[in-house]
């Protein structure tokens, strides 16, 4: 669906995965916790291969954030304290724990998000024309994907 019906137009909701694949994700309920939902998503790869101990960390640090006071409910607010806040502050937060400065809003979008999304237009372009153009689109079978 999402190579069928986004635009680029719309806001999209944010999350982060702990290391089983759960996405840890706000909105105006508070903090959920989801095993599936997401298939649709893009990725963006926060820690590097060498940071192996904050690996066996990260899911600990990411259940003690979201459990903080500053994702209740009732402190959601669609344009100032929302899903984007909350990854951002998460990523801020581990990036304190290594004593590097936090990312502003901008930064972060600039530096992680648009790549990411750089890449999907491109392929969500090259799908749709292909799509309505006189070429068919066959799947891989699964063992040579």
């Amino acid at each position: 669906s999402f190579s069928r019906g986004y635009d680029g137009s719309s806001d999209l909701h944010v999350g982060i995965t702990n290391s089983q694949g759960v996405v840890y994700n706000y909105d105006r309920e508070g903090v959920h916790r989801a095993r599936s939902g997401w298939e649709q998503c893009l990725c963006i790869p926060l820690l590097q291969p060498h940071l192996w101990e904050l690996q066996q960390r990260w899911d600990h640090l990411l259940e003690e954030f979201s459990q903080g006071e500053a994702w209740l409910p009732h402190r959601y607010d669609e344009q100032e304290h929302n899903c984007y806040t909350y990854a951002l502050a998460f990523i801020n937060h581990i990036l304190s724990t290594q004593g590097k400065r936090p990312l502003s809003k901008g930064e972060f979008t600039e530096r992680f998000v648009m790549p990411q999304s750089r890449r999907a237009s491109r392929y969500l372009t090259l799908h749709q024309q292909l799509a309505h153009s006189d070429f068919y689109i066959v799947p891989l079978p699964e063992e040579e994907q």
